[in-house]
């Protein structure tokens, strides 16, 4: 799976850990929209579209199933960030 093409937003919002916003295209045939960009404890990290479900819980809409996937959208979304 390849990473296509990445866009991100950086978000300055005072008093939140919210960094930016990125849309990515997976192989010119699949876009994700609204992965948040925030600011951890030991560093940026990204989360996943989510919404709130019928209990008040928010579940990701769309998410890697391992680790490995996880690590690549993540680094190809921190490197866009932090190039721009």
């Amino acid at each position: 799976m390849k990473i296509t093409n990445v866009d991100v937003k950086k978000v300055e919002k005072e008093n939140s850990r919210l960094r930016g916003r990125a849309n990515i295209t997976v192989e010119d045939c699949l876009a994700i929209h609204n992965i948040r960009i925030i600011e951890g404890d030991s560093g940026l990290f990204i989360a996943m579209p989510s919404r709130k479900n019928d209990e008040g819980k928010f579940v990701d809409i769309v998410h890697p199933i391992d680790k490995e996937t996880r690590k690549m959208f993540e680094e190809e979304i921190i490197a866009k960030y932090n190039e721009i």
